[in-house]
């Protein structure tokens, strides 16, 4: 292709489009994870628990919940 044509056919912009999809959806992952982890901890720091078991249920559901919008974002 010569310097002067330029690919205006419907991939022209799906790269930029596909790694701003891919962004988006890893900061999604990680404001949910972070945010259930966060709860987590707040919880056991008021409990006094020893163990922080509270924060590690958390950011497991956390994750799963995340996992769960990201696959239901993708089949649509």
């Amino acid at each position: 292709m010569a310097k002067n044509e330029q690919n205006t056919g419907p991939d022209a912009n799906s790269t930029g489009t596909n790694y701003g999809k891919f962004i988006g959806i890893a900061f999604q992952m990680l404001a949910i994870i972070g945010l259930f982890t966060f709860a987590g901890y707040k919880i056991d720091e008021s409990a006094g628990h020893a163990t922080k078991w509270v924060t590690a249920v958390m950011s497991l559901v956390g994750v799963f919940i995340s996992l769960f919008i990201i696959i239901r974002s993708v089949k649509n």
